[in-house]
């Protein structure tokens, strides 16, 4: 079987530190971190009333996991903004119903810096919003920002293909 359809040649799959988010067209600069796209469906249990051995299984719902993202702290305001849409110390009323939820796009780039996947990420909002970390004046850590965002499903972009390497 052959991993690569375009790049036989290749053997190694994609590594996981290459990649970018995209925001409203726009990259978010120095994220470092993401969490996994992960997503379940609960499994509905049933039995036939005149089979009361054998319960049989089918799909229930679907839940997205929450996505966590990281990056060091820069004078960019992506983050903050973004959970600011969905919190102010002013009132609800500041809240902005029309932009808090957001699409992103999640892309995997080959060791050339060339995209090989994406996926879309659907109707996004900030659930948690981390400023500063826990600071050290003994410590040697860069200073982390991060976002928990939730979301309302995501699919891989089949319209991104895998790309001829030189």
């Amino acid at each position: 079987m052959v991993m690569f359809p375009v790049n036989t040649h290749r053997h190694d799959p994609y590594k996981n530190f290459k990649f970018r988010v995209k925001l409203e067209g726009r990259y978010i600069p120095g994220v470092s971190q993401i969490s996994a796209l992960t997503r379940t469906t609960e499994v509905v249990t049933h039995r036939d009333g005149s089979d009361p051995s054998n319960f049989r299984f089918s799909p229930g719902t679907t839940q997205y996991a929450s996505i966590v993202m990281e990056r060091g702290i820069t004078h960019d305001t992506t983050f903050e903004d973004w959970a600011n849409a969905v919190f102010t110390l002013g009132s609800d009323a500041d809240m902005s119903l029309k932009n808090f939820k957001k699409d992103i796009v999640i892309e995997l780039l080959n060791l050339q810096g060339t995209v090989v996947m994406a996926y879309r990420v659907y109707r996004c909002w900030v659930t948690k919003y981390q400023a500063l970390p826990e600071l050290d004046a003994n410590g040697q850590c860069v200073a982390v920002e991060t976002i928990v965002i939730q979301h309302e499903g995501w699919e891989r972009d089949r319209q991104v293909v895998e790309p001829q390497e030189t």
